[in-house]
């Protein structure tokens, strides 16, 4: 009678992944038979264990992880384009969530139902982030589309609301118009992040979200600084206030005047990245938009040729305004590092690490159709000395 035994065999190979040595494992499983306690026979199945899944660009132009073709379709991606020319088996692996889904894989995208097309409204959508390894600090969640329900006039989310939750640092509600904002998100030790979008079906609107979750490792380049929820790393660029327009909010405030569109009990960091040989940074509102600074006052009783030389300056902040630590205008320190009103003239600031703060009140009744803040920054160059 032929006995019969389970066995395994791992062959480690290195190939070049990416332009890295990678260990490939191959596994051959089967059947081993012994007659007369001499003669082996076996019957080999193949497959490639896991290796290092790193970061690559599918064919589609999307994020993907490079992995091993079967472990990317048996949890749910989407093959993509090779990320290897050594072996056809390292796939660029996409994978794509919608609502009630969880997920642990980096470069994963969040999709509203039925997307591209729109959501009419109705019920919570949530997706669950796990961290994906031990040495995951922080997600960064980039709002490639984002359009919801906008605040209502008094700047509250009560319509629709995107929440982020779990994460060791506080990422505040979040509504109405916000595609090309990102948000960057502290994981607290091992416990998921979870993003959670609630919509009305009582109110009219074609929702519709995108996003991209990216997992930052603790020793990640990218890795934002503490108590920054955004993060810019060009030498010089833009920054809106979430849910900017320079089109108003179209519903009034409690007191039945037009409202605001900034979004009430705002407040965190926005961070920029030093770079080299840059000394100071200087805030800007845009030029070509008349209401890219307009956080306190009435907007509607100032000619829109005004509005930029409505800036406030001082401790007269005390509502809605931005920060800008240690500020200069005209070369001129200045007594006070607030600034609201209906107009910002150019800033200039050397405090180190570049961070300019928002603040939102949960009172918005006096400021009538407000938009927010659409600014630009640019660094300096150290003086040479």
């Amino acid at each position: 009678m032929e006995n019969m035994f389970s066995f395994m065999v791992t062959l480690y190979l290195i190939v070049n992944v990416n332009g890295q040595q990678t260990f490939l494992t191959t596994k051959e499983t089967g059947k081993f038979y012994l007659k007369n306690s001499r003669t082996p026979r076996w019957f080999p199945f193949y497959t490639i264990g896991r290796f290092r899944n790193d970061n690559c660009v599918a064919s589609n132009n999307q994020q993907g992880t490079c992995m091993v073709r079967g472990e990317c379709t048996d949890n749910g991606g989407i093959l993509a384009g090779s990320c290897s020319t050594i072996t056809n088996q390292a796939v660029c692996c996409i994978y794509v969530r919608s609502c009630g889904a969880t997920t642990q894989y980096n470069n994963t995208y969040f999709y509203n139902a039925g997307y591209p097309g729109t959501y009419g409204g109705g019920g919570k959508c949530t997706l669950v982030v796990q961290p994906c390894d031990a040495n995951i600090c922080q997600l960064r969640i980039d709002f490639l589309s984002l359009s919801l329900a906008p605040p209502n006039g008094d700047g509250f989310c009560l319509t629709d609301s995107l929440q982020i939750m779990g994460g060791s640092s506080r990422v505040p509600s979040i509504c109405g118009e916000n595609s090309g904002q990102h948000v960057y998100v502290d994981f607290n030790g091992e416990t998921p992040i979870t993003i959670a979008i609630a919509t009305s079906i009582s109110y009219t609107f074609n929702r519709q979200w995108h996003f991209q979750i990216a997992q930052l490792s603790c020793t990640s380049s990218t890795l934002a600084p503490s108590g920054c929820l955004q993060y810019y790393t060009q030498d010089a660029g833009t920054v809106q206030s979430f849910n900017y327009m320079s089109a108003g909010n179209s519903l009034p405030n409690s007191i039945g005047v037009p409202g605001t569109r900034q979004i009430a009990n705002h407040r965190y960091g926005i961070c920029v990245r030093m770079a080299a040989n840059m000394c100071s940074i200087t805030w800007s509102q845009v030029d070509s938009d008349d209401y890219s600074f307009t956080l306190t006052n009435d907007v509607g009783a100032v000619d829109p040729a005004l509005l930029a030389t409505a800036a406030v300056q001082s401790q007269d902040c005390n509502t809605d305004f931005i920060v800008i630590p240690n500020p200069q205008q005209n070369g001129q320190n200045l007594p006070s590092d607030r600034f609201c009103g209906l107009g910002l003239v150019p800033t200039t600031t050397a405090t180190k690490p570049f961070v300019l703060y928002v603040n939102n009140d949960g009172n918005e009744d006096l400021d009538i159709s407000n938009r927010g803040f659409y600014l630009t920054y640019t660094q300096n160059a150290c003086p040479i000395v």
